[in-house]
């Protein structure tokens, strides 16, 4: 008896793998166009239009939960209608959101463009780590740069590799699309600062909702690839210690993979933002650092990837 589920290879494995193995050849092309701009085009209008007067945390929750529904919804349809066209347009329109929604490749090569210019000077790095980080970067230290581009990688992998994948295996392509939703209304609106603190106040909380799993999943793939499962102590006294409910643990893994501290006080639209140390030795990054924490990336998206294909398989 033939094994696989052969609609849904045609309808999810097949179109998973060929924007996979897209995403992992050309990144994103910084000149074509990207669902995510318009994802954070409408998040800015409607932050700019709803995010004053009374009932904030009101009116931001309805609008995130808006805009989260909406794309669902929209992809669904999408979907559904094209197939209606022809009955290989939506593999193909699946294949290419998978393609947009995955961001293994870019954040790598952005990791590794941060310490080539922190290398050359520190303005340098300063202005390369700004492009992938949300905290203030004009008086960051060498050591600091690289500290940021390191703590991004680690939680970018679950963010935009492993969660990603997680809510297609869920929900394919609308739950991936409405994820990426998810994500970006909380790096635009998320913040604890005096202007998001109320209208981002619910759009953080599905964030941390949409990342539980994927987070401590994300972790505890980077110890078991990289044979340092006994190091989960480690990661659990560390990885719940974190202002965030997520982030915390797959910056803990790698900390406990490098034997380094991550952590600290980060400064955020001007306001010092305190966060606990991940680890206790402090020592200075080196390149060797970034190519190892790239490997680790490599090594957790092909083990997620292969478990997605297999799970949409059946």
């Amino acid at each position: 008896m033939w094994i696989f589920n052969m609609p849904f290879l045609a309808q999810k494995t097949l179109p998973f793998l060929w924007g996979w193995l897209g995403d992992r050849l050309l990144g994103d092309p910084p000149s074509w166009p990207h669902p995510v701009i318009w994802f954070g085009k409408a998040i800015a209008y409607g932050e700019k239009h709803w995010n004053r007067g009374n009932d904030r945390i009101l009116k931001g929750g309805a609008f995130a939960v808006g805009l989260i529904l909406g794309v669902y919804l929209l992809t669904c349809g999408i979907l559904y209608f094209s197939g209606v066209i022809h009955p290989w347009f939506p593999p193909l329109l699946t294949a290419i959101g998978v393609f947009y929604f995955l961001s293994g490749k870019t954040l790598i090569t952005e990791v590794k463009a941060v310490f080539e210019a922190v290398d050359q000077s520190t303005e340098a790095g300063r202005k390369q780590v700004a492009r992938i980080v949300g905290r203030d970067t004009a008086t960051l230290s060498p050591q600091e740069i690289r500290t940021a581009a390191l703590e991004t990688l680690a939680e970018n992998l679950s963010d935009g590799v492993v969660a990603p994948m997680f809510w297609f295996l869920l929900l394919g392509l609308p739950g991936m699309t409405a994820y990426k939703m998810v994500n970006t209304l909380d790096s635009m609106i998320g913040y604890r600062t005096e202007r998001y603190r109320d209208f981002g106040r619910i759009a953080a909380r599905i964030d941390d909702f949409a990342n539980y799993i994927p987070a401590r999943l994300t972790a505890f793939l980077m110890l078991l690839v990289t044979r340092h499962w006994d190091k989960r102590d480690f990661l659990f006294r560390y990885g719940r210690a974190h202002a965030s409910p997520n982030s915390g643990y797959p910056e803990a893994a790698l900390a406990a993979i490098l034997d380094c501290r991550f952590g600290g006080t980060h400064d955020y639209f001007g306001v010092p933002v305190e966060k606990p140390y991940i680890g206790t030795n402090e020592r200075l990054f080196t390149t060797e650092d970034m190519l190892q924490a790239i490997h680790v990336n490599n090594l957790v998206e092909l083990a997620m990837g292969i478990f997605v294909a297999l799970g949409t398989a059946f």
